[in-house]
């Protein structure tokens, strides 16, 4: 399969969950040979159930239940389907507070989800706290700029992880943003922040060179883009090499489509983000054959 990623068109759809059922909006892309799904959430926040009917912005919005019914469907659809988190599962409502993050891990497990990484949110209770909540989790947690060695998450979170689907292998890791002023050294404790410039560029040559990836994912907690020279998802973009998909977080960005940026080569790099709350749940297909990889995405309404 070819390594090199090629945007024929970025789709903008949308899937409403009502009383009356789904309905789609958009057009169907031609088969190919190969054809991934993922499917991703950021920055859900503890948020398990809908929004009140009364809401004043999202009534009737969001909930695990309904994105318990749009996940099976999708992959009723396609069962070549990854389902992956950005980060900042904690902290947002009553449910963080009294049980510490025990549900969100448990529900996230019961969807089935793949991968996450970690948001610095998810440090609210502490290091420990996380720590705490690790044996609910029945995914793999992924991040390769946070150096956990001095604590008790030590063997816990990798760097990356590698899923294969249809014939198809992908490497998914994860990075988050520097701790250090924005949550109490307290919490975070020994972890250690690596440069996520650098840290990218590593973690794209492990993939594609040493482990032969078709497909290579960011799950990024640094947030979409910012005034100042912060990495940012769209730096990352800009200044890295083999990187098909960044999924992003940290600043709650509502995304109609995908956003495309081109590497250092040239190369166009997909980024995409839902916001918060799971209001929305992220879908991009990727359609591989022996020439190219197309990648197409899709925001869907919870």
């Amino acid at each position: 399969m070819k390594r090199r990623l090629f945007i024929q068109k970025t789709l903008a759809g949308t899937l409403f969950l009502g009383t009356s059922g789904l309905a789609w909006e958009g057009c169907t892309p031609a088969r190919a040979k190969n054809h991934i799904t993922i499917l991703h959430t950021n920055d859900v926040h503890s948020h398990i159930d809908p929004f009140p009917a009364d809401h004043a912005r999202n009534p009737n919005m969001g909930g695990v239940a309904r994105r318990a019914s749009l996940i099976e469907q999708i992959r009723n659809e396609n069962p070549n389907t990854l389902l992956l988190d950005a980060g900042d599962i904690f902290q947002g409502t009553p449910y963080f507070n009294f049980y510490g993050g025990e549900i969100e891990f448990k529900l996230m497990s019961k969807l089935g989800y793949d991968a996450a990484t970690i948001g610095n949110h998810d440090f609210d209770n502490g290091i420990e706290g996380l720590y705490a909540q690790m044996p609910n989790a029945k995914f793999s947690f992924v991040s390769a700029n946070y150096d956990f060695s001095n604590t008790v998450m030590n063997g816990l979170v990798k760097p990356y992880q590698i899923f294969e689907r249809d014939e198809v292998k992908i490497g998914v890791f994860g990075l988050g943003i520097e701790l250090a002023g924005l949550v109490n050294k307290k919490q975070y404790k020994e972890t250690v922040y690596l440069d996520p410039v650098e840290i990218c560029e590593d973690m794209c040559r492990e993939l594609k060179d040493e482990q032969g990836c078709d497909l290579i994912i960011c799950l990024s907690h640094l947030g979409y883009q910012y005034d100042s020279d912060k990495v940012s998802d769209r730096v990352l973009a800009a200044k890295s090499k083999d990187l098909d998909l960044i999924i992003g977080g940290h600043t709650h960005t509502f995304m109609d489509k995908p956003q495309v940026v081109n590497n250092r080569e040239d190369q166009p790099v997909l980024i995409n983000q839902v916001g918060c709350f799971g209001l929305y749940l992220g879908r991009i297909d990727f359609y591989f054959d022996h020439k190219e990889t197309r990648g197409e995405g899709v925001i869907i309404s919870v």
